[in-house]
């Protein structure tokens, strides 16, 4: 594996003046590959300049983040289509901090919680294939063992348009995220998000005091 991340504390030094980011804003994000490195290389690099440039964005950010997701899962398809090495998959989770909302989108099992006068509040849904049975039946796909189509664990990533029968139109595995949003307020004390092997060792719980201890 060749899991990626992104931290950008102030996108308007990151970003250059040319995206007239007024407010301060941050931006964060997790990608957990399989099938090789490059489609969370190329969604680490690609993501935050479709949200930003979204016609969306700054006033509608839920819908600016649900467009980017699927124009870079439709960027890296076009890529692979000139380049099939490139072929591969990720999940996704990423963290847009405004002046005063935190957005949380995510696909697949990536996961990020906020510790909120010392308690937990989950910003993400892990994307297992028994969560969306209804949909991937639906849509002519099956589960096996827990995995969709018996070959992934997650229901919905980035890319992954080289197995056949996953990915395209009408087809059970889709980029589209779950976003979630809070109104930030002085009691937001941290925010922890990490990959499903993280979590396979943490609860929402345990992975909060772990960090209350050391800060």
């Amino acid at each position: 594996m060749e899991d990626e991340h992104v931290l950008v504390d102030d996108l308007e030094e990151y970003l250059g003046p040319e995206a007239l980011i007024t407010t301060s804003r941050s931006y964060y994000g997790v990608f957990d590959d399989h099938d090789g490195k490059n489609a969370a290389q190329f969604v680490k690099e690609k993501l935050l300049n479709y949200i930003v440039s979204d016609v969306a964005f700054p006033i509608s950010v839920e819908e600016a983040v649900q467009h980017a997701y699927l124009e870079t899962d439709a960027a890296f398809a076009n890529a692979c289509s000139l380049n099939n090495a490139l072929s591969s998959g990720t999940t996704a989770i990423t963290v847009l901090i405004l002046a005063r909302e935190i957005f949380v989108a995510n696909v697949g099992d990536c996961r990020a919680v906020l510790c909120r006068r010392g308690k937990v509040i989950e910003m993400s849904r892990d994307h297992k294939p028994h969560v969306e049975r209804s949909r991937i039946e639906a849509l002519g796909g099956y589960i096996y063992d827990g995995y969709l189509n018996g070959y992934l664990s997650v229901a919905r990533a980035f890319e992954n348009w080289h197995i056949e029968g996953l990915k395209g139109v009408n087809c059970p595995l889709i980029a589209e995220p779950e976003v979630r949003w809070v109104v930030r307020i002085p009691d937001d004390e941290f925010m922890i998000i990490g990959c499903d092997g993280f979590w396979d060792v943490f609860t929402n719980e345990s992975a909060v005091a772990f960090a209350q201890k050391r800060l």
